[in-house]
């Protein structure tokens, strides 16, 4: 069996943290002290690992995903790409879900300071502050924490305005808007001012509804939504999760998708619904997403400039879930 750290400190009288010292060869160590390690070190045949070599470099080649949850579609294909990209340029990733708790994302942070983790990707619903995250080799996706960190997202105006263009050509009046809205400053907002524009501009009374929805809290919004606006033929859901409630919603109020009521999601080309049936939606590109945003952290961690915002187009995707 091959020699441990701890077999070495054994030898040589002194404590792991000390051989340690000497592996990374840190001034504070003294002269005889440190030919005692090396000689144990030979006597047993050590070879110190990869991660010591890492370690002497400063780095662990190890980036941190941090996520809201991971048994969401985008989530799942976000982690996916981020991980085939990393490892492209030799690193490992840590895969984190929040789960609506803000200290273990703040224990990230913490692992980054100490450099146990060279960076992380963040997908998060929590303010932190920009003190917190100085010097931290950190990317978002639709979040501008500051101008120091950069972030990648998408065309979520533009495409928003399109959609609901397309709505009303299809014959929709009533249209609604229905949203998971984050806690903190992020562009998924603009999904809900892309509506209430373009209905604006078509004088169509506006029938929106933008609450902070933790998952699994879906159903009761979907549910107070339609009875709330109970002629709408037309529905504009600013996320996968709550297209999918909305969808069977309507199916249990005797609905007809799209004769009676059309829907368009943002997100939602995860899943073929009933009969090989898809849902009409704006879909992200998050391969691209995840790819680029390696690509910045990566860049971020070798100290190189990089732009702070990165803005990827999305496609429409035409389902039967519209007419």
């Amino acid at each position: 069996m091959a020699s441990t750290i701890k077999d070495v400190a054994e030898f040589a009288g002194v404590g792991i943290g000390t051989v340690s010292r000497v592996i990374n060869d840190e001034k504070s160590v003294k002269p005889a002290t440190r030919e005692k390690v090396k000689s144990a070190m030979t006597t047993l045949q050590f070879s110190p690992n990869k991660m010591a070599a890492k370690l002497r470099k400063n780095e662990t080649r190890i980036i941190a995903l941090l996520v809201p949850v991971i048994n969401h579609p985008f989530f799942a294909k976000l982690a996916y790409y981020v991980e085939d990209e990393a490892d492209k340029y030799g690193y490992s990733v840590i895969l984190v879900s929040s789960q609506q708790r803000v200290q273990k994302e703040t224990d990230i942070i913490d692992r980054i300071h100490r450099r146990e983790v060279d960076g992380a990707v963040f997908v998060t619903h929590f303010a932190h502050d920009s003190k917190e995250l100085k010097d931290c080799p950190i990317v978002s996706i639709d979040r501008c924490f500051s101008e120091e960190i950069p972030y990648v997202t998408s065309d979520n105006y533009n495409s928003t305005c399109n959609a609901i263009e397309y709505l009303l050509q299809a014959g929709c009046k009533n249209i609604g808007y229905i949203g998971s809205k984050p806690i903190v400053s992020s562009e998924v907002l603009e999904r809900e001012r892309a509506y209430k524009d373009t209905m604006e501009k078509h004088g169509l009374p506006v029938r929106s509804v933008n609450e902070v929805i933790l998952h699994g809290e879906e159903n009761a919004v979907v549910s107070a939504f339609l009875d709330n606006y109970s002629d709408l033929d037309g529905v504009f859901a600013s996320g996968y999760s709550l297209a999918q409630v909305l969808y069977e919603a309507l199916l249990q109020r005797g609905k007809r998708i799209p004769e009676d009521i059309q829907i368009v999601s943002y997100d939602g080309a995860f899943k073929q619904w009933n009969n090989n049936r898809l849902l009409t939606c704006v879909e992200q590109p998050i391969e691209e997403m995840a790819r680029e945003v390696v690509r910045l952290l990566i860049k971020k961690i070798k100290g190189e400039n990089v732009k702070v915002r990165t803005e990827l187009k999305t496609a429409f995707v035409k389902g039967a879930t519209t007419k």
